[in-house]
């Protein structure tokens, strides 16, 4: 990206908070070892901190939004899966959720909690502080984070309260740095302390500087690719695979049999049963991928 391009395309910061609302409601490959995805160090007591700015990037938004499911089936086996919800299709296990969530079974509804979809956000950053790994410092990487800190990144572009500024944090010049504060809470990793400094130029606007951060921008469609992602048919497979016999038929498979219309031409079921689980939970994703791959 070319700086003085940048200049003349920069976020209509009203266009990214309607974005943002809209958001907030694959690549295969493992993102454990992509070497250009950063993830914060925790000590042993399960705390860290960092510091990292948000770059922006030629797409119309600067962040890329996905989903995937990650739960044990009674097999024994894992389901660590891309949702095809992320790219506008119909998801095997989508349904699946669907149907459980309105057969109003209280046990059904637990089943859904526990195999719910996992919200995504993905990002250019670019490393500020990272006391635990200071060669990161000044090095521009893939940054991939939940609702939590998506929250804080609508709330800095809408301020609640009279007298506070809107700031795009991926402005590099009004940006703002971001304080990472990762606390152990009950086991999990919490967020709520991270904050957003007071608004600032990136290198004091050098432009020299500021070029060289921009020709670092990594490739974030790739979350988002069609290609990337596995087929109806070949995500169904290893549901019944994980689930064994206790795999019911999708919706999708009782419309086949029954040649009725598809129930999912009203959107709100499905939306029902994922919205029970959209949730800032990337941290225990990436736990169970570990557990999976142990297998």
């Amino acid at each position: 990206m070319d700086i003085s391009a940048l200049k003349s395309r920069r976020y209509d910061i009203n266009k990214l908070v309607e974005a943002a609302q809209e958001a907030g409601g694959g690549n295969q490959k493992d993102n454990n070892r992509d070497e250009n995805l950063w993830k914060p160090t925790v000590d042993k007591a399960g705390n860290g901190y960092a510091v990292i700015r948000f770059l922006p990037s030629e797409n119309e938004v600067p962040w890329v939004r996905y989903w995937d499911h990650g739960f044990k089936g009674p097999t024994g086996k894992w389901y660590i899966e891309k949702s095809l919800t992320s790219i506008g299709q119909q998801d095997p296990l989508g349904e699946l959720n669907s149907q459980l969530w309105n057969s109003g079974n209280e046990e059904d509804r637990e089943t859904v909690r526990k195999q719910k979809r996992r919200l995504h956000y993905v990002t250019n950053i670019l490393v500020v502080s990272d006391p635990s790994a200071p060669e990161n410092e000044g090095q521009v990487f893939k940054y991939q984070f939940g609702k939590k800190i998506f929250d804080k990144i609508q709330d800095l572009m809408q301020p609640q309260f009279p007298g506070e500024t809107p700031v795009d944090p991926f402005d590099v010049w009004n940006g703002a740095e971001f304080q990472l504060k990762i606390r152990n809470v009950e086991g999990y990793r919490n967020y709520d302390r991270s904050e957003f400094k007071e608004s600032s130029e990136l290198f004091e606007g050098d432009e020299v500087q500021l070029q060289a951060v921009l020709n670092q921008l990594h490739d974030i469609n790739e979350y988002v690719d069609p290609e990337s992602y596995k087929s109806y048919d070949d995500l169904k497979a290893k549901l019944n695979e994980v689930l064994g016999s206790s795999a019911p038929r999708t919706i999708k498979e009782e419309v086949a049999l029954d040649n009725e219309t598809p129930p999912w031409s009203d959107p709100a079921p499905a939306q029902t049963a994922e919205a029970a689980g959209d949730a800032d939970d990337e941290d225990a994703m990436s736990f169970f991928q570990k557990l999976a791959n142990a297998d």
